[in-house]
């Protein structure tokens, strides 16, 4: 028999804590406390953690940025929550000013700051009358000095410029009133009106065609610096002031945000501009040093030209028509009218279809070989043989430059010659009526030829000396300019005895303007 020592005991329980199953039931043993002490941190850092954050400012910065990066990943629209809670949380609705700011542009938005003299008056509101309808249109009328004002009604109100002798003007050829006329924009913003978004500058003697203003105007966003017009057509002219610049008798708008900060400055930078010659090169002047340049709309027109402009509408770049100007200037734009009556004349195309009043489409008579070139709502133009449509949308110089010389170098745009073949005179067809058609939703529009002598002709090709009117049919588009620019086509499609019949419209596919 075996005795155990105390020795052989002490190895047999050193040899049991090596076995596999002691390892086991000690782990088993170990894992419960280890756990425990592992909760107990995790909670501690989770409490910890949490009393910085409430006892901390937020960081603006990156919780922006995340905003950002949530709202713009974010699919669920609350609406379709089922929780009424939810329904009832107004987080996500736009404020009433944010819905407005939103809203299309209309003519409410805009307020007009036409610039006049109590000399001119009486002659120059009869242009105004035209185009400015006191419902639906807000502005001010600014002038030098008080005159009667009682019955016209129909025309906006009417202000006196502040006094300006407090600027200096050394521009020996102009006038001081260029001071008065360049504040009209900063008068106009400090009469305190609502719900502003544009201001639009403009003479007595402008005529603005205002659905087409706000056509342009939508284009932009009216929150940010904005300062929209055209040049002279007049290449000297700008030169002389710049190529830089909005012409203000053609009319030029500003956006509200703009016309806050040039408020802030304009005297003083009025100040800083004594030599300059009129008002609108001390507005952009102001504008230089706001860092705005003008962005350029091809519709708003200062026609410093002298004569017939009927080169100019005839062939209307491809753009919306908004103004007219120095009306006083250049002859009516009908013949056998006055100034005031052809305007009134162009006003009835303009109620039914202003989108494409003036706007050109050139198309062939293939079987009599000649070139028809519409100007819609004005008048259409039939050459004898064929002239590529890069030729007729140039106008022709049937106008002077300004400083009264026949010069085709003294303009800022490509322009084409009267031609010398007596055979290509165009016979002018000018419009003279309208009506709509409720069935076919067209506008039926007639041009009566212009009788004046025509050179005698040799040529052995129908005459359209044969022709007395021209009827044109063409649907109203008011999303004409919600697409990309593009000359409506147009299609012969008969030739009745004396007169000739045209369809306008959108081009079909494929369709281009050839023989």
């Amino acid at each position: 028999m075996k005795v155990t020592t105390q020795k052989d005991s002490e190895k047999v329980i050193w040899d049991q804590m090596k076995s596999p199953s002691s390892t086991h039931i000690s782990q088993n043993r170990a894992l419960p406390k280890l756990m425990v002490f592992l909760i107990l941190f995790v909670s501690l850092t989770y409490l910890v953690y949490t009393f910085k954050l409430i006892s901390s400012p937020p960081n603006c910065h990156e919780d922006n940025i995340f905003t950002t990066l949530h709202l713009s990943s974010a699919k669920p629209n609350f609406k379709y929550q089922s929780n009424p809670s939810i329904h009832n949380q107004p987080t996500h609705l736009a404020a009433p000013e944010e819905e407005a700011t939103h809203r299309r542009t209309e003519l409410e938005h805009i307020v007009f700051g036409i610039a006049a003299s109590a000399k001119l008056w009486e002659q120059r509101k009869k242009y105004i009358k035209l185009w400015y309808n006191p419902i639906r249109m807000r502005g001010i009328v600014w002038l030098d000095n008080p005159v009667e004002t009682h019955s016209d009604s129909d025309l906006p109100q009417v202000r006196i410029s502040g006094n300006t002798t407090k600027f200096k003007y050394k521009n020996r050829q102009g006038h001081r009133s260029a001071i008065r006329i360049s504040r009209i924009v900063t008068e106009t913003l400090r009469q305190g009106m609502e719900d502003v978004r544009w201001f639009v500058m403009g003479d007595d003697d402008t005529v603005f065609v205002a659905d087409n203003l706000i056509r342009v105007l939508r284009k932009y966003d009216h929150t940010q610096m904005y300062y929209i017009g055209s040049l002279s057509e007049s290449h000297l002219q700008n030169i002389y002031f710049s190529y830089g610049m909005a012409y203000g008798g053609g009319g030029f708008a500003i956006s509200y945000p703009l016309a806050k900060a040039l408020a802030r400055m304009q005297d003083k930078c009025i100040q800083r501009y004594p030599g300059l010659y009129g008002s609108d090169d001390r507005m952009q002047a102001c504008m230089a040093e706001l860092g705005v340049p003008l962005t350029k709309e091809l519709g708003f027109h200062q026609y410093d030209v002298y004569g017939n402009l009927f080169g100019l509408l005839a062939a209307h770049p491809v753009t919306p028509l908004v103004s007219l100007h120095h009306l006083d200037v250049v002859e009516p734009i009908f013949p056998n009218m006055t100034q005031v009556q052809a305007l009134q004349q162009l006003m009835i195309p303009m109620k039914l279809d202003s989108a494409g009043l003036m706007q050109q489409s050139i198309c062939y008579d293939k079987a009599k070989k000649w070139t028809v070139s519409v100007s819609w709502g004005f008048a259409v133009q039939i050459f004898r043989g064929v002239l590529s449509p890069r030729e007729i949308e140039m106008p022709s110089r049937t106008f002077l430059n300004w400083y009264r010389r026949a010069d085709y170098t003294a303009y800022a745009f490509n322009t084409r010659p009267v031609s010398r073949n007596l055979c290509q005179k165009p016979f002018v067809f000018y419009f003279s009526k309208a009506g709509l058609n409720s069935l076919g939703n067209q506008t039926v529009t007639q041009y009566d030829r212009h009788q004046v002598p025509h050179p005698e002709c040799r040529w052995k090709m129908a005459d359209p000396a044969e022709l007395d009117r021209v009827e044109v049919h063409k649907k109203p588009d008011p999303h004409l300019w919600d697409r990309s620019p593009r000359r409506n086509c147009c299609r012969i499609l008969e030739s009745k005895r004396r007169s000739m019949v045209v369809d306008v419209g959108i081009c079909r596919e494929g369709e281009i303007s050839q023989i």
